[in-house]
């Protein structure tokens, strides 16, 4: 089959499940997304885009994001960043306070909360926070080679409003002399991150940078591309990075949004998004999707 009548069948596959999860329903802003929604887009290495569903629509990106910043905070500290946060899974759930205060303000990695907090104060240090969004947004329109991608500020302010336990990450790191910034600056550079909104499209092309692909984006150096895969891989999916490992096979990182952002190197970028999430916070449909879909193309960085 070509790619499309995978992703076609695909479609009609989730169209007929029942259990879609739930949605995010602590962020006010994304508890009311509509739980049938289902998108999937699949941008080749040779330019060719692939789509269903509600590939178009732009949904919260939420904890995409990390992989953005991650990139840039590697651009401009280098590997001294990895003084301030890990590279371990953690083996906790993505806010989790517990194994922040037993590890003296460490965090596990770099996709958890704590571990993105610390990376957004690091792209902090020399910017205001609306010169470091901006320049975020900049970095992701010229990825996806589009510049109608925005920040949601409703969805930002939600997530202030509820943000109670990032803001008590935010005062546990800034304990341990973790956080250089304030906990409402940093947070605020952080909420309206993950307020990004943008399409399976969008971000499958955006996610172009990261396969090493010949004629691709070129916006990071091809070992920083490697060392950001393994992170996906062993710890974009929080606790349930292995589960998705070991059925996918395949980088990859989730948001509470309900969108998945997958790489197959060399290849192709992939992007799902159906915003019913299981209890860990990941897409449930979106997982099953990109599962069937490295299946099918035989797509898979173990062989």
């Amino acid at each position: 089959m070509s790619i499309q009548e995978i992703l076609d069948h695909i479609h009609l596959e989730m169209s007929r499940r029942d259990n879609r999860g739930q949605v995010a329903s602590y962020i006010p802003e994304l508890a009311s997304v509509d739980l049938n929604r289902f998108g999937l887009a699949v941008a080749m290495a040779d330019g060719q885009v692939y789509s269903v569903g509600d590939a178009d629509v732009p949904f919260s990106i939420q904890s995409i994001s990390k992989v953005f910043t991650l990139a840039l905070a590697l651009g401009k500290v280098g590997n001294k960043l990895w003084e301030r946060v890990g590279r371990e899974p953690s083996g906790n759930a993505f806010n989790s306070i517990l194994q922040l205060e037993h590890e003296q303000g460490i965090p596990r990695n770099p996709f958890i909360n704590a571990g993105a907090i610390v990376v957004t104060d690091v792209i902090l240090a020399s910017s205001s926070p609306a010169e470091a969004l901006a320049e975020l947004v900049s970095f992701i329109r010229y990825a996806a080679d589009d510049s109608n991608i925005y920040i949601n500020d409703a969805v930002a302010l939600s997530e202030k409003q509820t943000g109670h336990r990032n803001f008590a990450l935010a005062h546990f790191l800034r304990s341990f002399d973790n956080l250089d910034h304030a906990p409402e600056l940093t947070l605020g550079t952080y909420f309206h991150q993950c307020a990004i909104e943008m399409s399976c499209r969008q971000l499958a092309l955006a996610g172009r940078f990261l396969i090493n692909a010949s004629g691709m984006p070129q916006l990071i150096a091809p070992g920083r591309v490697r060392r950001i895969n393994a992170l996906m891989i062993t710890c974009g999916h929080y606790d349930g990075s292995g589960d998705f490992a070991y059925r996918v096979g395949l980088p990859g990182k989730s948001g509470v949004g309900g969108g998945i952002l997958v790489t197959v190197p060399g290849k192709a970028s992939i992007a799902v998004w159906s915003p019913g999430l299981t209890p860990l916070g990941n897409s449930l449909l979106g997982a099953e999707a990109v599962q069937m879909l490295a299946q099918q193309a035989e797509w898979s960085i173990f062989g």
